[in-house]
């Protein structure tokens, strides 16, 4: 029997593996899983992702590209005359305004990095395609500042299920941007 020529079998068996994750989480995620997902043979997922690690790596840089979709569609991270921490404060708000199952799952891939070596470079590219753009505009220190920041601000609102609040994240951005607190910095702290 000939094999079934199938193009497009890896980028379904990843998004099955996301799909996986969101419904189940990393422990519901396996091989026969994703198979059983994707509807596929499970020799299929181990011969395009020999571990779930591989899997796993696959998915994270999947889903990292819905966030840096959001900041390229913005385009305003570069414009040196934009107010920065209004740009990043709006980019998160839009990011958590979307698909709140895809946000969890992006941090949920992401932290498992600290269980799982092979996903901490995937993670650092995270990091990385972020402070690139902002050192651009700010000094690389404060650049990994601000996306520190971000993290623990994102990570908050989907911890304690509270509503984003962009004032609170445009004044907390502005004062690490130099421009303390109410009101200075380049619209830090104004509505």
């Amino acid at each position: 029997m000939a094999r079934r020529y199938d193009p497009g079998r890896r980028q379904r068996i990843i998004d099955a593996a996301i799909r996986v994750v969101g419904a189940k989480g990393i422990a519901g995620l396996s091989h026969r899983s994703v198979a059983a997902e994707a509807d596929v043979p499970l020799g299929s997922t181990t011969y395009h992702f020999r571990t779930l690690d591989d899997l796993m790596v696959a998915a994270l840089r999947q889903v990292n590209e819905g966030f840096a979709e959001v900041v390229a569609a913005r385009g305003t991270l570069e414009d040196s005359r934009a107010d920065l921490a209004a740009e990043l404060a709006g980019l998160i708000g839009e990011w958590l305004a979307g698909d709140r199952t895809g946000v969890e799952l992006e941090y949920e891939l992401y932290l498992a990095a600290l269980r799982r070596p092979a996903l901490r470079p995937v993670a650092a590219e995270w990091i990385d395609s972020l402070v690139g753009p902002l050192s651009r505009r700010t000094d690389p220190v404060t650049a990994r500042a601000l996306v520190a920041l971000l993290d623990g601000i994102c990570l908050q609102v989907l911890l304690t299920d509270t509503p984003y609040d962009e004032g609170y994240a445009r004044e907390v951005l502005g004062r690490i941007l130099g421009g303390g607190g109410g009101g200075g910095g380049g619209g830090a702290g104004r509505s």
